[in-house]
C-alpha cells in the first residue's frame, strides 16, 4: 500500500512565525519494518528538497557575483553534500503514526530531532524504547490504546523536560508509575481505561498538572496527595470503585470539572462546598444519587395549594388592608403565619404549601448537580437559582451564601 506521505504547513503556537510541518502515516496498516522504509524515504525526500533549494540559491549568488566580477570565492558547492543514512529531519514537528500494526518503535524516529508531537495511538506496542528520550523537543506524546504494561515505559521519562501532554489511556497499567510522577512539566495526563488500583503519593510533584484523567480504572481510594495539585482544573475519577473522597479535595481551588459518576460513593465530604469555581460535577450511578433521587421522588408527591392558601397569598402580595374585626379569629391567625418564599429571587409568600428539593439536570449525558429547586408559586420554578452557572449567590448576602451552597452540594 502506498504511503499517504505529505507535509502540511501549520501555523505555530509559539511566538515565532516559522512554519511547522506534519508527517502523516496513520491508517496505513504498517508494521515496524514498513514504517522504517517510509521514514527513511521521507528524510531522503526532504534532504533532496533542501539540496535543490541550496543549489538554486548557490546558482543565483554565483551569477550575481560573476556579474560583479567577484568570482565564485570560496563558497562551497552544495553538490558535494550527498545523502547518508544518518541524515536527520529537522523540519517535521508533528509525526502521526496512529492506527497501524506496530509492535515496537523503530530507531529511525530519533532522526526526527525537532518533533514536538508524536502520535502512536491505536497500535500494538508492548513497550516504548529508551531511545524515545532522544527527542528533546517533544511536548505531546500519544500512546493510548496499545498494550503497554507497567514495565513498558522508559524509566527516565523526566529527561523529556518539555513534555506537557501524555496520553496512556486504554493500556494495561496497574498503577500510576513512579516515572510519571517525575515529569514535572506535565500539564495533561490521561490514564483512563487501564487497570490502575493505586495512585502513588509522589503524584504531588506534578505541580503544573491541569487535567488528570483516571476514569475507567479499579481505584478504591485516592491519596491525600491529590489535594496538593493546586493547578488542577479537571479531575476525572469516574467508573472506579471509590466509596469516599478525601477532605483535601477542597484544596483544589482551581477545580472546574469533577467527574465521579459510576462509583460506589455514599456521601461527599462537607468541605466540597469550598470549591467555588466548580462548574461540572457528575455523580450519576452512585448509591448517593440513587438514594437521594428516590427520596426526592417521594418528596415530589405534594398537594397543590388549597383555595385558602391561594386567597391568603393574594391578600399578602396585594397588601390588602384588613383588621381582626373583619375576619374570623382563625383566618386572622392564619394570615399572620405567612412566610417569605425560600427562593431568594422570589418575593412570594407561602403558608403551608411549599416544595424545596434538588433538581438534577441532564446535560450531554452528565448530570450538572446540584441545583436547588423551590416551588411556592408558578414564578418560583422559572426563577430557580443555579449556583454553578448563574452564580446566584452574588446577589445574596455573605451570611446567606454558605447555607445556600450547602443545600445545593451536600447530597448524602
Amino acid at each position: 500500500m502506498a504511503a499517504n506521505m505529505y507535509y502540511s504547513s501549520e501555523s505555530s503556537d509559539s511566538e515565532n512565525t516559522t512554519e511547522s510541518y506534519s508527517l502523516d502515516f496513520s491508517y496505513l496498516m504498517l508494521d515496524t519494518d514498513s514504517l522504517v522504509v517510509h521514514l527513511r524515504n521521507s528524510i531522503r525526500e526532504q534532504h533532496m528538497q533542501q539540496k535543490c533549494a541550496l543549489q538554486t540559491s548557490y546558482s543565483r549568488r554565483s551569477v550575481r557575483k560573476s556579474g560583479d566580477g567577484e568570482g565564485d570565492g570560496a563558497e562551497e558547492d552544495p553538490d558535494r553534500e550527498g545523502w547518508t543514512d544518518t541524515a536527520h529531519d529537522t523540519v517535521t514537528k508533528k509525526l502521526m503514526v496512529q492506527h497501524n500494526m506496530l509492535l515496537s518503535l523503530p530507531f529511525e524516529i530519533t532522526r526526527f530531532s525537532s518533533l514536538v508531537s508524536l502520535d502512536l495511538a491505536n497500535n500494538n506496542l508492548t513497550h516504548v524504547n529508551d531511545f524515545l528520550l532522544q527527542l528533546p523537543e517533544l511536548q505531546s506524546l500519544y500512546l493510548q490504546n496499545n498494550n503497554l504494561t507497567d514495565d513498558g515505559l522508559p524509566k527516565e521519562l523526566c529527561t523529556l523536560t518539555k513534555l506537557r501532554e501524555l496520553n496512556l489511556s486504554g493500556n494495561k497499567l496497574t498503577k500510576v508509575l513512579p516515572q510519571l510522577c517525575e515529569i514535572v512539566s506535565l500539564r495533561y495526563l490521561y490514564l483512563g481505561g487501564n487497570q490502575i488500583t493505586e495512585i502513588l503519593p509522589e503524584i504531588k510533584a506534578l505541580q503544573s498538572l491541569q487535567v488528570l484523567h483516571l476514569g475507567g480504572n479499579l481505584l478504591e481510594t485516592v491519596p491525600d496527595a491529590l489535594g496538593e495539585l493546586h493547578q488542577l482544573g479537571a479531575l476525572i475519577l469516574c467508573d472506579n470503585r471509590l466509596r469516599y473522597l478525601p477532605r483535601v479535595i477542597s484544596s483544589l481551588t482551581r477545580l472546574r470539572s469533577l467527574l465521579l459518576h459510576k462509583n460506589d460513593l455514599c456521601c461527599l465530604p462537607v468541605c466540597i462546598v469550598q470549591l467555588r469555581g466548580l462548574a461540572e460535577l457528575s455523580l450519576r450511578d452512585n448509591p448517593l444519587v440513587t438514594r437521594f433521587v428516590n427520596s426526592c421522588a417521594r418528596d415530589l408527591m405534594y398537594n397543590p395549594p388549597s383555595l385558602l392558601e391561594l386567597a391568603a397569598r393574594v391578600i399578602k402580595l396585594k397588601k390588602l388592608t384588613y383588621t381582626n374585626q373583619d375576619l374570623p379569629q382563625n383566618l386572622a391567625r392564619y394570615l399572620s403565619n405567612g412566610e417569605r418564599c425560600v427562593n431568594p429571587k422570589c418575593k412570594g409568600m407561602y403558608f403551608t404549601s411549599c416544595v424545596e428539593h434538588i433538581k438534577f439536570v441532564d446535560f450531554c449525558g452528565m448530570y450538572r448537580v446540584p441545583l436547588m429547586h423551590y416551588l411556592c408559586s408558578s414564578r418560583c420554578s422559572s426563577k430557580t437559582p443555579d449556583y454553578y452557572r448563574a452564580q446566584s449567590s452574588e446577589s445574596e448576602s455573605e451570611e446567606d451564601e454558605p447555607a445556600a451552597r450547602m443545600k445545593r452540594v451536600l447530597l448524602g
